[in-house]
C-alpha cells in the first residue's frame, strides 16, 4: 500500500514539473540552463524579401519565379546597417540573445556561403557579410547569437520533389535530395567553424516536406561536435526530436493551438521557447500598423515567464537596414521595466501557482513572485505551499495584509499599491524552491 502510495505521489509531482519547475524531469547542461535563466530574446526577420516590404513569404504568395526574384539581390544595398545598434538596442531592450535569419525559405543568404553565389556577399552590391558583423559585435556587447536556417528553400535547384509550397518558382522539374541535405549540412558546417562560439541553431521549414529524410540526426551530430554548446531549436510543430535542446512554440504559449501551429505539440522536458512579433509581421512590413502596446508586450513576457517559457520578440529591419521607431519605443519601454522589475524575470522558472485570469507566477531562490495583470485585482486566494512563508510584500519592501486559513492564503491588494501593467507581489519563504502547492 505504501509503496503504491509513493508511486502516485512522485507521478503527480513529475507531470508538476514538467509543467512549471522542470526540476525532476531530465537534466540540463550548461547551456540550456543559461537559456532558461535568459528569458528574453530578439528574433530579426530580414533578406531579400524586405525590399518588397510586404511578407517574408512574398515569393511563394505572389508566385514570383526565381529568374524574377533573383533580380532583388541587385537592390540589397542597405547603407543603414549597423550591427552595433542592433545589438545594443536588443541589450537596452533586456534581451540576453539574438536569432537572426541567416537563410530564409526564399534562398538567400545573408552570410558568406562558399557554397553557393547566391548570397549577401556575392549577389549584392553591399559585399558584407551581416552575421559576421552581427558575431563581432554580440561578442563584444556580452550577446549570444543564434542563427535561423530554413531547411525549407524556394530556390535551391536540388530541393525536389518540392513540398507543401514553392510550386510558382519556376524552378523546372528536376532535383537531386541528397545533394540538396549535403548542401544544407554543409551550410552548417560553415556557420559553425566560421563565425566563432555561437548561440545554436533554429531551424524552420521541416514541416514542408515531414516525410522527407533530412538526416536531421547528422546535421545535429555535425553542430554538436563543431559547437558543443550550441543549442538546437526546431520550429516543426511536434513534439522535440532526438538531439534537440530547446522545444519552440511559434506565436502561442506551451499548450496553447491559438493559432493553429501546436496541435501536435505536447509540452516536453526541455526548456520552452514562443516567438512573437510586435505588430502581425516578421519581416518589414510598411503596411502593418497594428502594433501591440508596451503593456501587451510585457504581458507576453510575463506569461511566458509564468509558464517557464522565454519570449523570441521579432522585429523586422527596413530594407535600408534601419529599425523602425515603432519598434524603437515599445523595446525601450519594455528595457525601462525590466530595469525595475528584471529580478521578477531572470533567472526565474514558472510556478508555483499554476497562471490563471489574475496572471501567474515565477520563482527564484527562496522567493515567490504573483505577477498580478489585472489592475482591478483586489484579493488574491491560493493555496498553501510546500515551505513557510516568512513575508509578504511588494517589490518595495512594503508588507501586504494576509490571512491564512483552511490551507489557504488571501491576499489584500489595496487600490493604491495597484499598477496597470503587472503588480508583484513577493512571497518570502523559509525554504528555497522548487516548491509545490500543497494537496498536489
Amino acid at each position: 500500500m505504501l509503496k503504491k502510495l509513493i508511486k502516485m505521489v512522485l507521478a503527480v509531482l513529475l507531470v508538476f514539473s514538467v509543467s512549471f519547475t522542470g526540476v525532476l524531469g531530465m537534466e540540463r547542461t550548461a547551456s540550456q540552463e543559461w537559456f532558461e535563466d535568459a528569458k528574453f530574446g530578439m528574433f530579426i526577420h530580414w533578406g531579400l524579401y524586405s525590399i518588397l516590404q510586404g511578407s517574408e513569404w512574398v515569393m511563394n504568395e505572389a508566385g514570383i519565379p526565381v529568374r524574377e526574384y533573383e533580380k532583388l539581390a541587385s537592390k540589397f544595398n542597405p547603407p543603414e546597417f549597423n550591427a552595433g545598434d542592433w545589438v545594443s538596442l536588443a541589450k537596452s531592450a533586456g534581451m540576453s540573445y539574438i536569432t537572426v535569419t541567416s537563410k530564409h525559405h526564399e534562398g538567400f543568404c545573408i552570410f558568406d556561403s562558399k557554397l553557393t553565389k547566391y548570397d549577401i556577399v556575392d549577389s549584392t552590391p553591399f559585399k558584407r557579410d551581416v552575421m559576421a558583423e552581427l558575431a563581432e559585435e554580440c561578442r563584444k556587447q556580452g550577446i549570444k547569437l543564434f542563427f535561423y536556417y530554413s531547411l525549407l528553400d524556394w530556390h535551391h535547384p536540388d530541393y525536389f520533389p518540392l513540398g507543401d509550397t514553392g510550386h510558382y518558382s519556376d524552378r523546372g522539374e528536376g532535383g537531386n535530395w541528397e545533394k540538396y541535405v549535403e548542401y544544407y549540412k554543409g551550410q552548417l558546417r560553415e556557420i559553425c567553424s566560421n563565425y566563432g562560439k555561437i548561440g545554436g541553431l533554429w531551424f524552420d521549414g521541416w514541416w514542408d516536406k515531414p516525410d522527407a529524410d533530412w538526416d536531421l540526426q547528422g546535421a545535429y551530430e555535425l553542430i554538436h561536435t563543431l559547437q558543443p554548446d550550441a543549442l538546437i531549436i526546431n520550429n516543426h510543430h511536434r513534439k522535440p526530436f532526438p538531439g534537440e535542446d530547446i522545444q519552440e512554440f511559434e506565436r502561442d504559449l506551451p499548450g496553447e493551438n491559438l493559432f493553429g501551429f501546436s496541435g501536435g505539440a505536447a509540452v516536453s522536458q526541455l526548456p520552452l521557447e514562443t516567438c512573437g512579433t510586435i505588430n502581425d509581421s516578421w519581416g518589414y512590413n510598411k503596411s502593418d500598423h497594428n502594433y501591440k502596446s508596451v503593456k501587451e508586450l510585457i504581458h507576453c513576457l510575463v506569461r511566458s515567464a509564468c509558464m517557464n517559457c522565454n519570449l523570441l520578440l521579432d522585429i523586422g529591419p527596413m530594407p535600408d537596414g534601419k529599425i523602425d521607431e515603432q519598434f524603437r519605443k515599445r523595446l525601450a519601454g519594455m528595457g525601462q521595466w525590466l530595469k525595475e522589475n528584471g529580478n521578477s524575470i531572470y533567472g526565474t522558472r514558472g510556478g508555483p501557482y499554476a497562471p490563471d485570469k489574475w496572471g501567474g507566477a515565477t520563482w527564484k531562490g527562496s522567493r515567490i513572485y504573483l505577477h498580478v495583470l489585472k489592475p482591478k485585482s483586489t484579493k488574491l486566494v491560493l493555496p498553501e505551499i510546500s515551505s513557510d512563508i516568512l513575508s509578504v510584500s511588494l517589490l518595495d519592501g512594503t508588507e501586504l495584509e494576509t490571512v491564512r486559513e483552511k490551507g489557504k492564503i488571501s491576499v489584500n491588494i489595496p487600490k493604491k499599491i495597484r499598477d496597470e501593467i503587472d503588480t508583484i507581489i513577493v512571497i518570502e519563504t523559509k525554504g528555497e524552491g522548487p516548491f509545490y502547492v500543497k494537496g498536489k
